[in-house]
């Protein structure tokens, strides 16, 4: 495994993190959570990412309990706040009251004193930047939160959170966006932005939903136990299944499994390894059903692609690439 900083912090991360959005709590029982997050810890992975909202709560639960013993001072811990957590008015958003409440709850769950990167989960139009960054201010102040981050937010959101971060001494560092071969919205605006403010890129679905996974064949039913027929119903996805599960998608997506295979790489690592080239990404983050998916995918550490290869997987998917910077969150 390798280690990066995270932008201008002194915290480092691997370059693979393992998170547990739709599979702890979810998809895989306790049992594989755990023989998973094992394997990511024996391959090096000290970088662990989830949320209070995924599986309701469970997934922070399950993690918890599954890095129980675990020495604290090895890993960093990152979870999330802003998506709705109960029924109630303020069991969402980015309010003091939330922020404060949620960050107790998710300790409780993770069975931990602090958090090493608290992100804001989305921007919040409701409510001022002010209230948010005061309350993630005082949660550094009494060290339950070491390092705040965002996700999803705009290239001016980002720089407005840096202001007032500044004149809080509040340490915002990380920027969680998705990003990937085929999804590249934060390289018109967003990249720059955090960079300006040493803010560094611990990026989700490098691997497009499992579109990038190989698995999808053109002109195929999808495969028994795949993401896309487990997650089947679910709004989120079958935005994704408008937008990649089309023939000239999964066409490009085979070609690029070829391409992989002739760099003695398989099409995840390839993938992986791609959004690591990136020097402004600091860490990609993996989700996985069975230990073998993580043992595998921990191998595109270190990997540099050469430009040639670089170039290759660009003309591939000429005109397949999502490049909008509108289209953040």
């Amino acid at each position: 495994m390798n280690y990066r900083k995270l932008g201008a912090s002194g915290l480092s991360l691997s370059e693979i993190a393992f998170g547990n959005w739709i599979t702890h709590g979810a998809q895989v029982d306790n049992d594989t959570a755990k023989a998973c997050v094992h394997a990511a810890l024996d391959a090096g992975v000290t970088t662990f990412d989830t949320a209070d909202v995924y599986s309701d709560t469970k997934a922070e639960t399950v993690l918890g309990q599954v890095l129980k013993g675990v020495r604290r001072e090895s890993i960093e811990l990152c979870t999330k706040v802003y998506q709705p957590t109960g029924t109630g008015p303020n069991d969402r958003g980015l309010s003091r009251k939330h922020i404060m409440e949620a960050c107790n709850s998710s300790l409780n769950r993770l069975q931990t004193d602090y958090i090493d990167i608290y992100y804001a989960h989305r921007f919040d139009k409701k409510v001022s930047l002010e209230e948010t960054f005061l309350a993630f201010s005082d949660l550094v102040r009494q060290g339950k939160v070491l390092y705040v981050g965002i996700s999803e937010w705009t290239a001016e959101q980002i720089g407005q959170a840096a202001v007032l971060a500044r004149e809080l001494r509040v340490p915002l560092v990380a920027s969680q966006p998705q990003y990937s071969m085929l999804w590249r919205v934060i390289e018109a605006e967003v990249v720059q932005a955090c960079e300006r403010e040493g803010i560094g890129q611990v990026v989700w679905s490098p691997l497009a939903q499992g579109i990038l996974s190989g698995k999808y064949l053109p002109n195929e039913p999808m495969p028994q136990g795949s993401r896309a027929s487990t997650s089947a119903g679910s709004p989120f996805f079958e935005r994704l299944a408008g937008q990649w599960l089309r023939t000239e998608v999964l066409v490009a997506v085979s070609r690029l499994t070829s391409l992989a295979r002739e760099a003695g790489l398989t099409l995840p690592q390839l993938a992986l390894a791609w959004v690591l080239q990136n020097p402004q990404v600091s860490a990609a983050i993996i989700g996985a059903s069975k230990p073998e998916q993580v043992k595998e995918n921990v191998k595109a550490a270190g990997i540099c692609l050469e430009p040639e290869l670089m170039s290759q997987i660009d003309k591939i998917l000429e005109g397949l690439v999502e490049r909008d910077p509108e289209k953040t969150g």
